[in-house]
């Protein structure tokens, strides 16, 4: 009955508008904690007579409108803290002033550093948010968990970060990929700097220089629809978040176990007023990384000769360098009563040198009748029985991508109307020039006495050995240069502009305040991507003469490889040596390029009803999406094959034809919310919203790549841009319980129904494709349905009493994640597990933060999940299982110095993927990086 009295009141105030009492007054004031250095972020003030509740702003605030005269008794509360009464009177108009400070449970003040204070900021905000959400905070001296954004994700239900070089970087949620998971930074959409995805690598901001990380499950109609998994909310300081000033300066050093040098970290941030309506706040972060990665891949699994081995076998020892700068800066100004104004910025900066060298064993003559023998797990290839290729390589890379946003904006509230508003930029890039990727020199073995032997004892680790040749194998002089490859410009922009305005009216009722709101989004997005490529040879240079720096791989002696710029340096030194390769030049330099602009057009209605115990918010979301796609239609023709206009080729020509499309479409996007507290301690939540996202810039933009052999036999690579937005209807429900004092259980269920899955489709019965002949071609579809269902359970506690200063988290999700694809096209339709989905994610952290005393041990575990699909399931991508421990240790000195060691990755925890082919778990990628552990000093003046 009191949700159906709800609703029908809430229809019936936003139909008529009614105005506010004629004799009527207001409450504000602010929420901090008992020392008055920070402001108190979602404590829930509530007017005990009226079941009027309003949950503080990030600066502590609140603001109770259209009050009756009269005597009122008003109920602060917050997780971690004593809930504190003040009797107010409310004159006939005008407003009273309630300032609260809020002390801990007995004769304690409420926690404001180290673990217990981010548990106790995390948990309010999540009991007080309006659909299912995670937090994770900072303290008030700036310390937050991890090094960056998406290692700090890792820890939270639901969670799956997906790694790169042993470093968190993508975050799928719920058993979605990234590219369904969307992400803004101060309410600014996060472009991605990479050319393919929409996803953003999160490895690119610091943690440094984060306030708040919020994942919010389930979507208003306020909130930018284009999300699945979840949108992630990351927030940098303000400097009314805190009622003093801060200024911390931190500095590192971590040391690498592999790469046996110590790599430094230096931060500092900052937050001060400059008067009561002034102030000033921001951060910069440098953190140099060395490490060392010692890797083996393999491909083209087969089954051949009464065995199963792979034709392509790779060993890969990188040496990479990243450098990380990113900052922040903040003003935020109050201009009268009513008006907060602000702007933001932020810049950050991901450097990667990276040096790989490698050695590859092309095997591929043997895949029809298999290795020349075969004993149990070995192996043997003989250039008696077969030609093989053994390839030696180097990548010199030089890659940088950049993050920069600003914000301006502002909040009025003038009581019973309010308005929100902001105008904002953000622009990411991905951008390599002069990188060698790849110098490769190969040499062929063909009746030349080279026998190499292969130990698949350890499945991840297969080893090779030289049985015979071995003088051949190791002479460098014998590999000749087949090809350099340099990428003279490989650039890939992201920029979007955005504009909002939002305007809402509150109505006072007897048990409760409906809010009306309404609102407006620009987006005007665009995306391109511009790759220049030059393929060089020169038949005198051999792998003498790159010769460099002996290896630092430790799985196995790679023989002779080349130094890290010992071949860059000799290219460019007798450039006038080299000879270009024109049509593969010109053929990788067009096949990649696109430029899409996207234009997203929304408005929404929002109508919200709240009183003590019930909070209702819910309404309807219309956004329109214009696309402008090009992109080009590159063909190759082989030598005698037969060009466009009839005649035949002379040589391998290459023809590039530009392409532009425009498309267009629309979606109603509802949504409904509810949050119900049945007593103090217990909130129960349902939410229901259809939610989109649409397909990435480069699988709609309008490439097609055709190269046609001498026989005219046609193969393909198209982009699609008939391709339509995944679609999807989500359901969530909750129950979370908070204990008496810092602590919460919760548990949730989930439930996605994706419509227009895309995946790519690998087409081998010969067809058309906008006009556009082939026999084969890989193709980007939109699939059949996905069902996503799961369960998460968590558990935070800090305790007192006998276990005071233990603080204990941890969590559990289960999701169960299944699609229909078609992958070959002659095969049909097959049911998958969702790529990036782990059925099985788990969290844990003990810690113990008493006195000048802070440690933490965390582990995290997540299964398997499917990385790739296959034209065929047996030889899907499937990535291993990983569980990895980290511990963090601070000690405080006095009041301004504190230091701290972290060890992360204890156990070694590697990578491991690989394809079931025969029912056996066979190779593609094993990683292992060792342990990093740092040490270093925080100064708060």
């Amino acid at each position: 009955m009191k949700l159906k009295n709800a609703l029908f009141a809430s229809a019936a105030l936003a139909a008529l508008a009614l105005p506010a009492a004629a004799q009527a007054g207001a409450v504000e004031g602010t929420v901090s904690d008992a020392s008055d250095t920070i402001a108190l972020r979602s404590a829930q003030v509530r007017i005990v007579e009226l079941d009027r509740v309003v949950a503080t702003e990030r600066d502590g605030s609140f603001l109770l409108a259209d009050v009756p005269a009269g005597e009122y008794t008003v109920e602060i509360s917050y997780v971690g803290a004593e809930t504190v009464t003040r009797t107010v009177s409310v004159p006939a108009t005008g407003t009273v002033r309630a300032d609260i400070a809020m002390s801990g449970f007995g004769d304690n003040e409420i926690l404001v550093i180290g673990q217990a204070a981010n548990l106790s900021s995390a948990l309010s905000r999540k009991k007080e948010a309006d659909g299912v959400s995670d937090v994770l905070t900072r303290d008030a001296i700036g310390q937050f968990p991890d090094q960056n954004v998406a290692e700090s994700l890792r820890r939270l239900p639901g969670i799956n970060v997906l790694n790169d070089q042993g470093e968190g970087r993508f975050v799928s949620v719920r058993g979605l990929a990234p590219d369904l998971v969307s992400s803004s930074l101060n309410g600014v959409r996060l472009p991605s700097p990479e050319s393919d995805v929409r996803s953003v690598a999160l490895d690119v901001i610091s943690s440094d220089i984060i306030e708040s990380i919020e994942v919010k499950k389930t979507l208003t109609p306020d909130m930018d629809a284009d999300t699945i998994g979840a949108s992630v909310e990351i927030e940098t300081t303000s400097a009314f978040d805190r009622k003093t000033r801060l200024l911390t300066v931190k500095l590192e050093g971590s040391y690498n176990d592999y790469a046996d040098e110590v790599s430094p970290k230096g931060s500092f941030d900052f937050s001060t007023r400059l008067g009561d309506n002034v102030g000033v706040s921001g951060g910069l972060s440098y953190y140099k990384r060395t490490f060392e990665t010692d890797n083996i891949e393999a491909d083209d699994w087969v089954e051949a000769g009464g065995t199963i081995f792979p034709p392509t076998v790779e060993y890969r020892d990188y040496d990479v360098e990243r450098e990380r700068i990113s900052g922040t800066l903040g003003f935020d100004f109050r201009a009268g009563d009513s008006t907060e104004l602000y702007v933001r910025g932020v810049y950050s900066q991901f450097d990667d040198q990276e040096y790989r060298r490698r050695l590859t064993f092309d095997l591929g003559d043997f895949e029809d009748d298999g290795p020349s023998t075969v004993s149990g797990n070995q192996i043997t290839f003989d250039d008696g029985d077969q030609e093989f290729t053994v390839e030696r390589d180097v990548k010199d890379r030089f890659e940088s991508q950049k993050i920069r946003s600003i914000v301006a904006g502002g909040e009025s509230d003038w009581g019973t109307w309010f308005a929100n508003y902001s105008l904002s930029w953000a622009k990411s890039s991905e951008r390599e020039d002069g990188s060698l990727d790849p110098i490769a020199f190969e040499r062929d073995f063909d009746g030349d006495g080279l026998n190499i032997g292969f130990d698949y004892s350890d499945p991840r680790i297969p080893l090779f050995s030289v049985n015979s040749g071995a003088a051949l194998f190791n002479d460098a002089d014998e590999y000749e240069l087949n090809d350099i490859e340099l990428v003279s410009l490989s650039d890939a922009q992201d920029e979007e502009w955005a504009a909002q305005f939002d305007l809402g009216r509150r109505f006072a009722a007897d048990n409760g305040e409906f809010t009306a709101q309404v609102g407006f989004k620009g987006r005007w997005r665009d995306k391109s991507f511009n790759k220049n490529v030059a393929f060089y040879e020169n038949d005198a240079m051999t792998l003498n003469d790159a010769i460099g720096l002996g290896q630092t791989y430790r799985l196995a002696d790679l023989g002779p490889i080349a130094g890290y710029t010992a071949g860059s340096d000799f290219f460019r030194a007798n450039f006038g040596d080299f000879e270009p390769v024109e049509v593969d030049s010109d053929f990788d330099s067009a096949v990649e390029d696109f430029a899409v602009d996207e234009d997203i057009m929304a408005g929404y209605f929002l109508g919200r009803w709240d009183s003590s115990d019930l909070r209702l918010v819910y309404g309807l979301r219309y956004e329109h999406t214009d696309n402008t796609l090009a992109g080009n239609n590159v063909l190759l023709v082989e030598e005698d094959g037969t060009l466009p206009d009839g005649s035949i080729a002379g040589d391998d020509t290459v023809i590039v034809t530009p392409v532009a499309i425009d498309k267009s479409y629309d979606h109603w996007l509802p949504s409904f919310n509810l949050r119900y507290e049945a007593q103090t301690d217990l909130v129960l939540r349902a939410g229901f919203y259809r939610s989109i996202v649409r397909p990435t810039p480069f699988q709609q933009a309008p490439h097609f790549a055709v190269e046609e052999a001498d026989d005219g036999e046609r193969s393909g690579e198209f982009g699609n841009p008939a391709l339509r937005p995944t679609e999807a209807w989500n359901f969530d429900a909750a129950v979370e319980y908070y204990m008496s004092s810092t602590g919460a259980l919760h548990a949730s269920v989930f439930y996605k129904s994706l419509d227009n899955f895309i995946v790519d489709v690998n087409t081998d019965v010969a067809g058309t494709f906008r006009g556009i002949p082939f026999d084969e071609a890989t193709i980007a579809q939109n699939g059949d349905e996905a069902d996503i269902f799961g369960i998460e359970l968590g558990f935070a506690q800090a305790f007192t009493g006998m276990l005071d200063g233990f603080v204990v988290q941890a969590n559990y999700t289960f999701t169960d994640a299944e699609g229909t694809v078609t992958t070959l096209a002659s095969e049909g339709p097959r049911d998958i597990a969702l790529p990036a989905t782990a059925k099985h994610t788990a969290n844990f952290s003990v810690g113990y933060d008493k006195g000048p005393f802070d440690i933490r041990l965390s582990g995290t575990y997540r299964d398997k999940y499917l990385d790739e699909l296959s034209d065929t399931a047996d030889l899907d991508r499937y990535v291993d299982d990983h569980f990895q421990l980290d511990l963090s240790a601070k000690y405080r000195v006095n009041d301004t110095v504190q230091v701290f060691y972290e060890w992360v990755n204890i156990n070694n925890a590697k990578y491991f993927a690989y394809n079931r082919l025969g029912g056996s778990r066979n190779l593609y990628q094993y990683e292992e990086y060792n342990w990093t552990m740092k040490a270093g000093v925080r100064v708060n003046f």
